[in-house]
């Protein structure tokens, strides 16, 4: 199915400039239209409710969360006539939980493309990518602060392990990598038993050439992919999120959330 309706997370980060950047070259290239959306929560750390709070205080706290909004709303201004978007690109501006209204916004669109995540992000705009893909039921694409590679891919990797996940992510992937033409598939330690050939066969019968690298269980599946990826740069690495329980990748460190801290390309995550 082709990718027609992209949605892209905006929230002034630099991670969330280079995904703009990355969402204009992929529309471009697809021929698909790109929404951009700002979401924020209106939770504050003083409750102005309070009695106790002065009503100068509470106008001071109105004003700086309407400061912080305006700042990312000129951002964006800036960044859409920088990538000659004037009057094809509009901000929505939706309020909640960030990850929440990124999940049940990403579900009405065929990709959800955002920064990486910030520690330094204001609380209020922040987002986790790797929640929103384990959430979403839509595919994620993570694109790194800094990054300026565009969308032209040239050669993508696939991470396989014949699990529930990688096959999510290859099949939300499929329409990139076909375009593509060639992609790595990358193995690090077991995998389902399934012969892997038919995975080569089905990428050869979708137009994509596909080679295959392993590695034995003794290689650690994150630091591998990371030190493969640093050393051959492909233009996308696909990636199944979390096909153990996230408490477990959360509480043994997890492959994916170590990947999203270290890698210097896009990641697309499915789940």
């Amino acid at each position: 199915m082709p990718m027609m309706n992209l949605l892209v997370a905006f929230n002034g980060s630099e991670g969330s400039v280079a995904a703009l950047r990355y969402a204009a070259s992929l529309a471009e290239r697809l021929g698909a239209h790109v929404t951009a959306m700002m979401a924020h929560t209106t939770h504050v750390v003083i409750d102005k409710r309070s009695r106790w709070i002065p009503k100068e205080a509470r106008t001071l706290l109105d004003e700086a969360n309407a400061g912080l909004l305006r700042e990312i709303e000129e951002k964006f201004e800036a960044e859409r006539k920088a990538i000659g978007l004037v009057s094809a690109l509009q901000l929505k501006e939706v309020t909640g939980r960030v990850d929440s209204v990124l999940s049940e916004a990403a579900r009405h669109y065929d990709m959800l493309i955002v920064g990486s995540h910030s520690d330094t992000d204001d609380e209020h705009v922040t987002l986790h990518p790797d929640r929103i893909a384990l959430m979403s039921g839509r595919p994620v694409v993570v694109v790194p602060a800094g990054y300026d590679g565009g969308a032209q891919l040239s050669h993508s990797a696939l991470a396989w392990d014949g699990g529930r996940a990688a096959a999510r992510a290859l099949s939300d992937s499929l329409r990139i990598l076909e375009d593509d033409g060639r992609v790595s598939v990358l193995t690090v330690g077991p995998r389902a038993s399934w012969p892997v050939e038919d995975l080569m066969t089905h990428l050869s019968r979708h137009g994509v050439e596909a080679v295959r690298e392993e590695w034995p269980k003794s290689y650690p599946v994150a630091a591998t992919l990371i030190d493969w990826c640093r050393k051959h740069q492909p233009s996308l690495l696909v990636l199944g999120a979390y096909e153990h329980s996230k408490f477990r990748e959360d509480l043994l460190g997890g492959v994916t959330s170590e990947i999203l801290s270290q890698i210097d390309i896009p990641v697309l995550l499915s789940h």
